[in-house]
């Protein structure tokens, strides 16, 4: 390694927008359709997926992006991204991974709740699905699946299928003070007794995913919320899906997989964040794609773990990665 410094290629500025913005937003968007919800069966479960398709006359057949959510999270995080790449032509499929959101849970979680058998579930949808050539974009969790994935070392058939990646704010090595948070809350799910409080501690527990409108923190909430026996509500995943950090320490140093790429990369690295910091991300600039000049490094004001990807110009860095995919091919 050599003693230069390395910097990001740019910084998205992600202030606060406007009414006026957001409303023209809407208006650009409000002939995208409404997702399909759908199932598949995937490795002896029914894995829950939205497929955005592309909006009719927006351009030739482009190939269909896999957004997948973060560690705690669900698919429908995705909506915002994915909506407007749906209306740039792309068919969007966003997954709930095994044990959150509409997915079923495991029946054994010491064994499956790792990214080994997630690559599983990934190739086993693609193959389900039909699809031979995607791009990823993955948010922390899903990003690391999508390094895996892409790089096949657990799954050598989904390689050549993945002709882009971009990590939201996921990196082939994680802070240890930050992944020790996460097993601090990941697996004791918080209990209220009323929808207005889950929201309310998603709107502290999430504030570093930047700015988003109320009407966004309602969705993100309801859809990621599930009634106990007792009627409290909780987040809706699996509390056993925390055994992938406490039964498998190092289940997120991939950096031997991260060095397999052979695709454009583009690396979101939320500037406050906590999780990806920025010496693994310089180091990432010196091994793997980024030594073969094939990794771009945007660092997005105003956010840290992990950005929402709902404002026009992170929407616009994933288009301009994925476009870099289909250049390459």
């Amino acid at each position: 390694m050599t003693n230069a410094v390395f910097t990001p290629t740019q910084r998205l500025d992600c202030t606060l927008p406007s009414p006026a913005e957001q409303s023209a937003w809407i208006a650009q968007l409000a002939h995208v359709a409404q997702p399909a919800s759908c199932y598949a069966q995937c490795a002896g479960y029914e894995i829950h997926y939205m497929d955005w398709a592309p909006v009719p006359g927006s351009g030739p057949a482009r190939p269909t992006v896999i957004a997948w959510h973060g560690l705690a999270r669900t698919g429908r995080d995705m909506d915002p991204l994915a909506r407007y790449l749906a209306a740039q032509g792309y068919r969007v499929i966003c997954p709930d991974t095994l044990g959150r959101g509409l997915s079923q849970w495991s029946r054994a979680p010491a064994e499956e709740y790792q990214l080994r058998f997630y690559a599983r579930l990934a190739r086993e949808l693609l193959d389900a699905l039909g699809l031979e050539q995607v791009h990823w974009v993955g948010t922390s969790m899903g990003g690391a699946i999508g390094t895996v994935c892409a790089a096949g070392l657990f799954e050598p058939t989904l390689s050549p299928r993945i002709r882009s990646l971009v990590l939201n704010d996921n990196a082939p090595e994680l802070a240890q003070a930050a992944l020790e948070r996460i097993k601090g809350y990941a697996g004791q799910p918080p209990v209220f007794e009323r929808i207005a409080e889950l929201e309310a501690f998603f709107r502290s527990a999430y504030a570093p995913y930047g700015w988003l409108p109320d009407a966004q923190w309602r969705a993100l909430t309801e859809s990621s919320a599930r009634r106990l026996p007792d009627g409290r509500v909780t987040p809706h995943y699996d509390p056993a899906m925390i055994q992938q950090f406490t039964l498998h320490d190092n289940d997120y140093l991939i950096w031997p997989h991260y060095d397999a790429l052979q695709i454009p990369v583009l690396l979101l690295r939320g500037e406050a964040s906590d999780l990806v910091l920025a010496p693994t991300a310089q180091q990432m600039l010196q091994r793997g794609p980024g030594a073969r000049g094939q990794l771009q490094w945007l660092e997005v004001a105003g956010c840290g773990h992990a950005p929402a990807l709902n404002v026009p110009r992170q929407w616009q860095a994933v288009k301009r990665a994925l476009r870099a995919g289909e250049q390459q091919a």
